[in-house]
């Protein structure tokens, strides 16, 4: 199986289901709420954590009851706490969650210790990281240390994802360092400057990212399925249609499906083809971590969706 360091964020979610999301100025009155374990890179690291992969996690908490249960979540997952850093001066990041009926979310954060995730604390990870075969990250954590650590990943050889959320600038230094990069559309918009409405706006938008010198762009564009663009050509690889329930951490779920898939020696179009499938199962659950899917469920999915093929890769 293979091995993933995960440099990014934890927090608790605090997850409310309503009609509908509410407008500024409006109250709603909601019903089911929900606590679950949180955070896209603390998300990223479960969901390939029940795939299969030895995971490293890189990563802030506060000295709080939130720190704690955190810590707890992660070893249950099998995952590996040696580089989650407790911090005194801030708490444990948190998020609130709106959840409307069709599954759409609005979310708001509190960053809280994940803002304090340093350059020197990737370098007491060093030996993971250099000996990982994919590392994934996100921009939940300060820019700074998501380009060190890009950085130290791309010298010693290991292969770079990089989840672009929340969206923000970024240099094309950093970008020439990263071999895969999966923004979802608005992401790309705001990343290229090309307002991503379709299929073509979205090619446009991932030459963009190849001419800023990313290795491969993988767009991921909800049901649709998600843009693979490499030098070589573009293809749309299909996702599948299910019913949502919620979408929060289905961006995360395919990418923990893709770094654990491609970090296998999947070929790179089924492995994108694999992590949506992943995707799409955490949005028929409600919460973050609580939906993402063990690999027994992915390929019982993917038998009963006639992908047969990309199961039988998996043995």
């Amino acid at each position: 199986m293979p091995s993933i360091v995960v440099v990014g964020s934890s927090n608790t979610d605090m997850v409310v289901r309503v009609p509908h999301i509410p407008v500024p100025g409006e109250t709603v009155l909601g019903g089911d709420f929900i606590v679950a374990a949180g955070g896209k890179g603390a998300n990223q690291a479960v969901a390939a954590a029940r795939l299969g992969a030895t995971v490293f996690l890189v990563a802030c908490l506060g000295e709080d009851t939130f720190g704690d249960n955190a810590i707890a979540n992660f070893r249950r997952e099998g995952i590996r706490t040696d580089y989650v850093v407790r911090y005194a001066e801030a708490p444990s990041g948190v998020a609130l969650i709106f959840v409307g009926e069709e599954g759409e979310n609005s979310i708001a954060v509190a960053p809280g210790a994940n803002e304090h995730l340093s350059q020197a604390h990737l370098e007491s990870a060093k030996k993971a990281i250099i000996e990982s075969d994919v590392m994934l990250l996100e921009l939940e954590v300060p820019l700074t240390t998501v380009s060190r650590a890009i950085s130290m990943a791309h010298q010693a050889g290991v292969k770079v994802i990089l989840n672009p959320a929340p969206a923000r600038p970024l240099s094309d230094g950093l970008l020439a360092q990263v071999d895969i990069i999966t923004p979802n559309e608005s992401e790309a918009s705001l990343l290229t400057g090309v307002d991503v409405t379709d299929l073509p706006s979205a090619k446009e938008a991932a030459r963009v990212l190849l001419r800023a010198g990313v290795g491969t762009v993988v767009i991921t564009m909800g049901q649709r399925g998600a843009l693979l663009t490499r030098d070589d050509g573009m293809v749309l690889v299909p996702g599948f249609a299910v019913e949502a329930v919620d979408t929060t951490a289905a961006g995360d779920a395919f990418n923990g499906g893709l770094a654990w898939a491609w970090g296998r020696g999947m070929e790179l179009d089924k492995a994108v083809r694999f992590a949506n499938a992943v995707g799409a199962l955490a949005v028929t659950k409600m919460g973050a971590q609580p939906s993402l899917p063990t690999l027994e469920e992915v390929n019982a999915f993917l038998v009963g969706r006639g992908a047969s093929d990309l199961v039988s890769c998996l043995q």
